[in-house]
Parts: structure tokens; sequence; C-alpha cells
């Protein structure tokens, strides 16, 4: 009789991270739930882990599952404990993860900057002079980002301003991340898994027409997606 098959392999995933002062069950149901109407179908059933501080007291994680649950969200578990967080983490059943240096937030519960203040701050560029691989994910904080390289399936790309790509885009591009409208996805090849500013976004299916893998610009137009030939 053969022996069952059973292997375990390390693998990456990619996981929004949650960072607020406020981890209330009441101030991060009003945060996510702010977030969720912008985009429902993005962070639905999205997998997430909360990044905890010293600050963050007496928190009730029970609860806080009960509310990812009603949202339709998955709290994997916590990063950043203290060693009596991660006790009552666990004893909560979640996980307590180390993230590496690049693992930044997709969505922040903050509130979105306004329009007029973003456009007086002026924005800083993040430059990566390689391919973005499946499983990693940059963000630029309050950054334009430019990649020198492709960025691969199952990979994501975020920037609070423009995001620029020269190469191909098959994974995820978030422009605008803080609120901004303004911002624009600038790629060479455009095959994304999914373009998204200011919490609007597009799929690849309604990405697959007239400017697939051409060279594009992706922006807001009267409150929607537009792109064009770049």
């Amino acid at each position: 009789m053969s022996e069952p098959f059973f292997e375990l392999k390390g693998s990456l995933f990619t996981l929004s991270v949650i960072h607020s002062n406020d981890l209330s069950v009441a101030g991060l149901q009003s945060a996510l739930q702010q977030k969720l109407d912008q985009a429902p179908g993005f962070f639905h059933q999205a997998a997430m882990v909360i990044q905890l501080t010293p600050e963050h007291q007496s928190l009730d994680f029970n609860a806080l599952k009960q509310l990812f649950q009603q949202l339709k969200l998955v709290l994997v578990g916590v990063t950043g404990a203290t060693a009596e967080q991660k006790q009552q983490a666990q004893a909560a059943g979640l996980a307590v993860l180390r993230l590496g240096q690049d693992s930044k937030p997709v969505a922040t519960p903050s509130s979105p900057v306004d329009d007029a203040r973003v456009e007086q701050v002026p924005m800083q560029s993040k430059l990566v002079e390689q391919t973005i691989r499946s499983g990693q994910q940059i963000y630029a904080k309050g950054a334009d980002l430019i990649v020198r390289g492709s960025v691969g399936a199952g990979a994501e790309v975020i920037a609070d301003g423009n995001i620029h790509i020269y190469g191909t885009l098959r994974g995820k591009a978030i422009a605008g991340a803080s609120g901004d409208t303004s911002k624009r996805i600038f790629c060479h090849h455009l095959q994304a898994e999914l373009v998204s500013i200011a919490g609007h976004y597009w799929l690849s299916d309604s990405l697959q027409g007239e400017y697939w893998n051409k060279a594009a610009c992706i922006r807001m137009q009267d409150n929607s997606i537009a792109i064009s030939e770049l």
C-alpha cells in the first residue's frame, strides 16, 4: 500500500496590511467600510493582516475577527505584535507574522487625502530597477513609482502618486492610493490583472480591448477609469 502523499512547500502570497491608530471595533469598522464602499469587488474576501504597535492596548481580537467576517474580509493574523499581543492574538486563532521590508498596505484605513492637499505636496519618486516578480509587493508612499522592468502576474505595485512601468504590466497596479484621482498609470505593454486609481478599478476582462498589449495611459475621467494610447 502506497504512502499517502503530503508535502509542505514555502510560497509567497500578497496580503493587505492595515495600519491604523484606532483598532477599536467601531473605529476599524467605519474605516474599512469606507474603503469597501469605494471598491467593493476589489476587497471581497481579501486576506488581511493588522499591523500592531505597543500603543495598541486591550484589543479584542475575537471581536475583530467577527467584524472582518461581517464585512466579507479574511483576517489572517497580525504583525509587529508585542509578547502580550502575540499571546492574545494566538488565543483568538490568529497567525503572528513577520513581514518583509517591501510589504506595505494595499489600502490603509485612514481617511482619503483630499485632492487639494495632495496637489500642494510635491511628490518624490521611488525607482525600482528590476522586474517585480509574482508575490512581491512594492509601495511608494507619498511618491511616484518608476519600475524599469515588468510587473509579473501575481505581483502588485502601489503608489500614492503616479506609476510608470517601462515594461509589461501583468500584475496589479494601484495609483493614487491615498485618494488622489488625478494620478495615472503608464505602461509600455498592458496585460494587467487589475488597475486601480483612488479606489476605482478595472479587472483584466474590462481591460482586454483596444489598448490590450499596447503602450497605455490609465487615468480617471468623469468618475470612471479611462484608457488611452501612450
